[in-house]
């Protein structure tokens, strides 16, 4: 019998469902009805396609499968074209079992294109092993990918016992997910696997595991700091999914604002040496520092700007809103940001109410934030303009916004907030001051924000008047009666009232009450003096 149906020709019928070899025996005249029959539920095949492939080796953009058996099926993935046998891919991945296939135009085999292919050409690559029963190597790096991959050839257990899907899967749940490592690197593969790994619930999954194994308080930031950077290393959107889910399981706040600012850090570069410097003033300086951000702007390109919006608009939308989340000169950072990268304005005005309400802790290089306007998309205005180089306006709503915060806190036992900010903005107005564009009116509004109350001397305020009227030399009398009734020169030192009684900068009604006040000064310290000898010329002998 055996003889007999060797001698005879055969086919070898693969059924798809259970991958079974059926051998049917056919004379040659039957041949095209018993194959239309098997047709609708299997694939007709050489019995030869089942010798083990001798090797699969690259050539240039290609992958061939050498064997004592012809190919004959091509599939292009991206830009790599594999040439393979049909019969191993078909009793693996019930995708392309169900594909109409269609003649390669060189009359070789089969062509077939797989678009948007999930993991691209190297997934592809390990499936064809895997597929041709070669030993297959999982680890963290392509298991996302060939998870994914495996989902769409649809490489289910119902095509074959021990199938792709069910390993990938397995190695995730019980290999990758118990490894802080291991999960972080699985979820940067996901970024180039969208909508599949979100569909497949591996991001979700990374996510959570992430998230239950973060830190929640400081003392376990001592060991494990170094958690910060896997964190921050990851896309943005993954990041806010983990923040928020830590969030949810009761970190402290200063714990989620720390890895939000070591975040800014790595994807926010520049944030201090593209905005701090721009401190000299003049028409030439000024354009040149202009003209110099506004290229580097338009270098970046829309597409990188839209990225640097979307990171900073997401990063402020999930700080935690507790004063120790983060410090007042991180979100004088994050506000330059957002207006360099015209970000909304809710999202400004939030950042300008945060800041303001913790100002006291600011410096004069925080509050220098370069004048930008929304409608030039970040872009620098031109000095040919004749506007500021700082934008005042912010400062002055920042200071509005301490002081309503200031009010609020009236039951609470007294701060030396005011103070603080009083120094602040005399320092301030001393550096803009040096700035030719500034009104007057702007001058002034910025001076008369703080009460008189919240100031004990005026020393400041008068540098800084004196400041404006040096590089504002052509002001009226007026103005300049108008600049210094700002200040009390009854709040002035006498070190202050000897310079200003000198000052010709200043107007002459100034001088004179300089004047009155530096004599009621010396005769009060005469006063005393004399009190102090006296009582000294009074001691008792013993």
């Amino acid at each position: 019998m055996l003889g007999a149906l060797t001698a005879m020709p055969y086919i070898l019928i693969v059924t798809m469902k259970k991958s079974l070899l059926v051998v049917q025996s056919q004379s040659s005249e039957s041949d095209s009805d018993g194959t239309d029959q098997a047709h609708n539920q299997s694939i007709v095949v050489p019995t030869t396609v089942i010798a083990i492939a001798d090797s699969i080796q690259k050539k240039d953009n290609s992958w061939v499968v050498t064997s004592q058996i012809a190919t004959d099926l091509s599939i292009q993935v991206q830009d790599v074209t594999f040439t393979v046998h049909k019969y191993p891919l078909v009793s693996k991945c019930g995708y392309i079992g169900r594909l109409e296939l269609q003649p390669s135009i060189s009359n070789f085999g089969y062509e077939l294109k797989l678009e948007n292919f999930p993991g691209g050409s190297e997934a592809f690559e390990i499936i064809l092993k895997f597929c041709y029963g070669l030993p297959l190597d999982l680890n963290p790096s392509n298991s996302a990918p060939l998870r994914c991959a495996s989902e769409f050839l649809e490489m289910s257990e119902e095509i074959d016992d021990g199938n792709l899907i069910s390993k990938t899967e397995a190695f995730l749940t019980f290999v990758v997910l118990s490894s802080w490592k291991d999960t972080i690197t699985v979820l940067k593969s996901c970024e180039t696997l969208s909508p599949w790994a979100e569909n497949l619930q591996i991001v979700r999954r990374c996510c959570d595991s992430i998230a239950w194994k973060a830190p929640r308080d400081n003392s376990m930031v001592n060991d494990e700091g170094w958690c910060f950077d896997d964190v921050a290393s990851l896309r943005i959107d993954h990041f806010t999914r983990i923040i928020t889910a830590i969030r949810a399981k009761g970190a402290k706040p200063e714990i989620i604002g720390k890895c939000i600012m070591r975040y800014a850090d790595i994807w926010l570069p520049g944030m201090d040496a593209e905005l701090e410097g721009l401190r000299g003033y003049g028409y030439g300086k000024n354009e040149l520092q202009f003209s110099i951000l506004t290229g580097r702007k338009e270098d970046e390109g829309i597409e990188h700007s839209k990225e640097q919006k979307s990171i900073i608009e997401s990063l402020v939308s999930i700080l935690p809103p507790q004063p120790e989340a983060a410090p007042c000169k991180f979100l004088l950072k994050m506000l330059k940001m957002a207006m360099v990268y015209s970000a909304s304005q809710a999202l400004i005005s939030e950042l300008e109410k945060r800041a303001g309400m913790m100002l006291e802790n600011a410096n004069v290089n925080d509050l220098l934030i370069p004048n930008y306007k929304s409608e030039d998309q970040g872009k620098m205005v031109k000095s040919l303009e004749k506007r500021t180089m700082h934008n005042t306006d912010v400062v002055q709503r920042m200071v509005e916004y301490f002081l309503m915060h200031e009010q609020e806190k009236q039951q609470l036992p007294p701060t030396s907030g005011k103070s603080s900010v009083s120094k602040l903005l005399e320092n301030y107005l001393a550096e803009v001051a040096k700035d030719p564009n500034l009104s007057i009116t702007k001058f002034q509004l910025l001076a008369e924000a703080l009460p008189e109350r919240a100031r004990a001397c005026d020393d400041g305020l008068y540098r800084a008047i004196d400041t404006y009227l040096k590089t504002h030399p052509s002001l009226s009398e007026y103005d300049r009666r108008r600049l210094c009734k700002i200040m009390s020169c009854g709040k002035l030192s006498l070190d202050a009232c000897m310079h200003a009684a000198q000052n010709d900068r200043l107007p002459l009604r100034t001088v004179i009450q300089v004047k009155y006040t530096t004599i009621f000064q010396y005769k009060s310290m005469i006063s005393i003096s004399n009190k102090s000898n006296k009582c000294a010329c009074h001691v008792p002998k013993l």
